[in-house]
């Protein structure tokens, strides 16, 4: 495939703030991710925003609540494309992969929350639909799992995912190519 270039920012909601989380690692992810959307919207390429819609009407990530919103960091302008998911991964009960390939989108750039949950199966599933992912790693964030630490879960996910199904890289290294190329 080649093609456009498309940004897509996993979940980043409100609701990811809760202290009930626990520690996280990537304390600059959402700046970072909000460079690169600053970016993308300079150079006029496809955004695709993912909010995720809990069907739990326990979770603070159910439409209504008010943790569901965006973070203003990375928040939706009217124009660029929302899409509510009820999964782990944005590519399912989505049209996610229809909307990358109407864009022209061969290479997808993913950051985001959380890196071994929604960031991590849906990188999985874009590969594996054809579309060469790039996962910005610090622009991604995760929280400790039992006894790893955030750091920890978070490098083993890209460890799952850098070669086979995504190139790992950075926001420096995304704003340095798409500046000089």
């Amino acid at each position: 495939m080649s093609g456009a270039s498309a940004l897509v920012l996993i979940d980043l909601q409100k609701a990811i703030d809760d202290p009930g989380w626990g520690v996280r690692n990537n304390p600059f992810a959402e700046a970072r991710a909000g460079r690169l959307l600053a970016l993308w919207r300079q150079l006029g390429r496809p955004i695709f925003h993912i909010r995720h819609d809990s069907r739990d009407s326990n979770s603070k990530y159910r439409p209504g609540q008010p943790l569901h919103d965006f973070k203003p960091e990375t928040a939706p302008l009217e124009d660029e494309t929302v899409l509510g998911k009820t999964t782990c991964n944005a590519f399912v009960g989505t049209d996610l992969a229809e909307r990358l390939r109407a864009a022209g989108a061969s290479r997808v750039f993913v950051c985001g929350v959380i890196t071994n949950n929604s960031v991590e199966s849906t990188v999985r599933a874009g590969g594996d639909l054809g579309f060469a992912m790039h996962l910005v790693e610090d622009a991604c964030f995760t929280f400790g799992k039992g006894r790893f630490t955030a750091a920890e879960v978070h490098e083993m996910s890209l460890l799952n995912l850098d070669g086979e199904y995504a190139v790992i890289t950075t926001s420096e290294r995304v704003a340095a190519e798409f500046h000089c190329g």
